[in-house]
């Protein structure tokens, strides 16, 4: 039972956020939930899940800066996003601050599973898309570059520059 891999599922929703905690651990998962943006954050950091299920549009903070706080200390935790709100310019936004994958709602249960089983399968093959030193990160994907808390687009020569002195 040591092996279960933890999933943190953030939705602001209790019902939805139960039912799909007992869907979930019924698979063999441990799941946290976390009812808003700012509690995801500080039981990502507490816990250090495997999988991120966040959604879009939780109070505190969006998906989207979860994902960025996220991505800004750690690559390889896979984050899905999810939201009920078709929202082309929002999903686009989550996916370039990082978001491995966009869910729909509602989403089928075997759908839900399928995408978690598909992020666990790329688990060791991950390669990021953020370059890192010290606390200087650069976005490979966004062409963005952030120091502590701070995040700024690059254009593209600023981008090979950094890119050049990052990897050396």
């Amino acid at each position: 039972m040591g092996n279960k891999m933890r999933i943190l599922y953030a939705e602001d929703y209790e019902l939805d956020a139960e039912l799909t905690k007992i869907l979930l651990e019924e698979h063999e998962f441990t799941v946290d939930i976390a009812a808003d943006g700012e509690k995801a954050w500080d039981a990502y950091n507490r816990q250090k899940p495997d999988i991120l299920l966040l959604d879009l549009n939780m109070p505190q903070k969006d998906g989207i800066e979860v994902t960025r706080l996220i991505r800004q200390k750690d690559p390889h935790t896979h984050i899905i996003i999810y939201s009920s709100h078709g929202e082309p310019e929002r999903e686009i936004a989550a996916l370039d601050a990082g978001a491995d994958d966009y869910l729909p709602k509602p989403f089928s249960t075997s759908e839900l599973l399928a995408r978690v089983r598909a992020m666990l399968r790329r688990k060791d093959n991950y390669v990021p898309d953020l370059l890192s030193v010290g606390d200087l990160v650069l976005n490979r994907s966004t062409y963005e570059i952030s120091y502590q808390d701070s995040t700024r687009p690059l254009s593209g020569r600023e981008f090979q520059i950094m890119e050049m002195f990052m990897q050396r």
